[in-house]
């Protein structure tokens, strides 16, 4: 990177985004990309991806084109970019011919630096030869992990995208992601045709985040309560099917929640309009199956909870990832039952590719080792990713106290004794099979209906056994032997599990001490229970910012309300025109003349000229009379 770049990257970061410093790896991929590398960045959400492909599109030379996956979001990213000074547009199928020929038009004139598209859109060879013609400095690839096969949201057109590196040889490909496992991330680069990426894997840890697992009672019941203790806060329920879909949102209408239900048996124009009208502050809930949500940049959004068990935990830690993207404190519930562990297998059992059938027994394996462990949820989430987390996170129910043990070290060592006599190279369900008397054809085959283990664990059903077993490779105390053809392997002790094994070890495994309905605590109790309890430092600074004294409310919820008006005159969602964060920066700094506005995080110079003034008045009225100076 040239000097005089390194100049413009300082001067863009302030004046057309606002920002006074970059987030954590930004400026890297920022070089890395000025400098024509590819790149593979695998940033968290809320990470600031969008910077890292938007700045360097002002300071090059030519025309980048970023490839996202939802034409429905298009709008809003575009208006976005705008918002803060940058030559963006869009071309999709939701444009009729005259707007699109505009584009082109705009394109053939040099005047577009940030083109987005859909990876369908690009599939076209008709498309991508007409973009040849203009000089293309580089292509950006949001949620790229959807080009990986291995990948919880594979889309074949994203395949398609291997074309870029023939068809545009010159232009550097940046892929962008906020979760893939190092199997993905392989696979990414691969099919992208990927030079010698420069790569980021920044942590996967969102601090801000509090998780909680509970057994599902009534689940419908558990979701009201739990959007009561969330008053007026926006948030997003996940269910598995339309119709559940459908039922709690009319359960959270008839206690006066404006709700709403997204899935795809909805049409274009009906999803498009709840996406909006959630996006601009218009209904406070969306309850949707997981086609809601990707790459929706509404950054107050404070809960998320999953009414059914997710399928994977890179989907699951996505969907959480929605929520608290402003660096605030933001809560997550997980709600989980047997009849979902069978609907899951039942859909497994009907795939027809062998690869596929064992991927998704091992991704619901995954899921099922994150609910049942009695192991710290941040620490089980980010081993997932290859990140390791020391101690207790002190934002989760395991490190709060809110899970029981029983001493299993019984049954335990019943099992391991199990895995010892049949020699270490079964799995879970043969040793259950064992302990539970179970003659299967194959504990016949094999005469384990011999040993002293079979039968020694009729105490417990088939389930309680299979979570034991689970419990016990958490710990390591059971280790995973390396797959065949596809296969798990089969399980052999560790040292610990030996010491367990012969007695010098206790096992507890972990059993929730409230599974019933979702109790009726104060959501403030839980917040400091959350963050006052943990180790973790970011977690009692983020709720230090997101802290506002009463005398201070007043002021937020009048800018929020000017900010609400100026969107709807400019047609865009609130958090284009400023974030949460900016908000709270102003009702604390309380700036009064436009230098002082210039130095609140997210005011660059675009937006103070375009409604700068406004919100100075807003504060000054404010302050003069304890009254709003400009109200919706």
């Amino acid at each position: 990177m040239t000097a005089e770049q390194k100049k413009s990257v300082k001067h863009h970061l302030k004046h057309s985004f606002g920002f006074s410093g970059f987030k954590p790896n930004q400026q890297d991929i920022i070089d890395a990309s000025l400098a024509g590398r590819d790149l593979f960045a695998a940033l968290p959400t809320g990470g600031g991806k969008s910077l890292c492909y938007q700045l360097p599109a002002l300071v090059r030379p030519g025309l980048t084109v970023v490839v996202s996956p939802l034409i429905a979001l298009m709008k809003d990213q575009v208006d976005a970019a705008r918002e803060n000074g940058l030559a963006a547009a869009y071309i999709n199928s939701s444009q009729d011919a005259d707007t699109a020929r505009g584009v082109w038009r705009e394109l053939s004139a040099g005047k577009v630096k940030l083109l987005y598209v859909s990876p369908e859109r690009l599939s076209g060879a008709e498309f991508r030869a007409a973009l040849r013609s203009f000089k293309v400095a580089a292509f950006a690839v949001d949620e790229a992990h959807c080009v990986s096969e291995w990948g919880h949201e594979f889309r074949p057109d994203y395949r398609t995208l291997s074309n870029l590196r023939t068809e545009f040889p010159d232009a550097p490909i940046a892929a962008f992601t906020a979760t893939a496992t190092r199997e993905v991330q392989q696979d990414v680069v691969t099919q992208l045709g990927l030079r010698d990426p420069f790569i980021v894997r920044a942590g996967f840890n969102r601090p801000e985040l509090r998780y909680r697992v509970l057994r599902k009672a009534k689940a419908e019941q558990q979701i009201v309560n739990f959007v009561a203790e969330h008053p007026g806060d926006p948030g997003i329920v996940y269910r598995s099917t339309r119709k559940a879909t459908e039922q709690t949102a009319e359960a959270l209408q008839r206690v006066g929640v404006a709700a709403e239900a997204y899935h795809a048996g909805l049409s274009d124009d009906v999803r498009s309009q709840v996406q909006e009208r959630f996006v601009r502050d218009g209904i406070q809930v969306v309850v949707a199956t997981i086609a809601f949500g990707m790459g929706i940049d509404k950054s107050n959004v404070r809960w998320i909870l999953h009414g059914d068990l997710p399928k994977s935990l890179e989907g699951y830690y996505q969907e959480t990832g929605r929520a608290g993207r402003d660096g605030e404190p933001a809560d997550t519930l997980l709600l989980w039952g047997a009849q979902d562990i069978a609907i899951i297998r039942r859909h497994i059992e009907n795939m027809q590719v062998e690869h596929e059938h064992h991927a998704a027994e091992e991704r619901l394996r995954q899921v099922l080792r994150y609910v049942e462990s009695g192991v710290c949820r941040r620490t089980t989430l980010l081993s997932h990713f290859d990140e390791h987390y020391p101690g207790s996170c002190g934002g989760c129910d395991v490190c709060l106290g809110e899970i029981e043990f029983d001493d299993c070290t019984v049954p335990a060592q019943k099992l391991l004794s199990a895995a010892v006599r049949t020699g270490e190279v079964f799995g879970a369900h043969h040793l259950v099979d064992i302990v539970t008397g179970t003659a299967t054809d194959r504990v016949l085959e094999r005469g384990h209906n011999e040993l002293p283990t079979f039968g020694v664990g009729t105490e417990h059903d088939r389930q309680w056994w299979l979570s034991l077993a689970r419990d016990l490779e958490s710990g390591s105390y059971l280790l995973r032997r390396e797959s065949e053809g596809g296969r798990p392997g089969g399980f052999m002790l560790s040292s610990k599990g030996r010491l367990l094994l012969r007695g010098k070890e206790s096992f507890a495994a972990a059993r929730r001490a409230d599974s019933g309905p979702a109790a009726k605590t104060s959501s403030a109790a839980k917040t400091a229970r959350g963050v006052q309890a943990g180790s973790a430092a970011a977690q009692t600074a983020a709720a230090a910012q997101a802290a506002l004294r009463p005398d201070q409310e007043e002021l937020f919820r009048c800018l929020k309300g000017l900010r609400k008006k100026i969107a709807g005159e400019r047609g865009v969602p609130p958090y284009v025109v400023f974030s949460d964060k900016t908000l709270k920066v102003m009702t604390r700094n309380r700036p009064t003349d436009p230098s002082a506005l210039l130095r609140c995080h997210g005011v660059g110079d675009r937006k103070l000229e375009a409604y700068g003034a406004r919100f100075l008045d807003a504060i000054r009225g404010f302050l003069a009379s304890g009254e709003c100076g400009e109200k919706e």
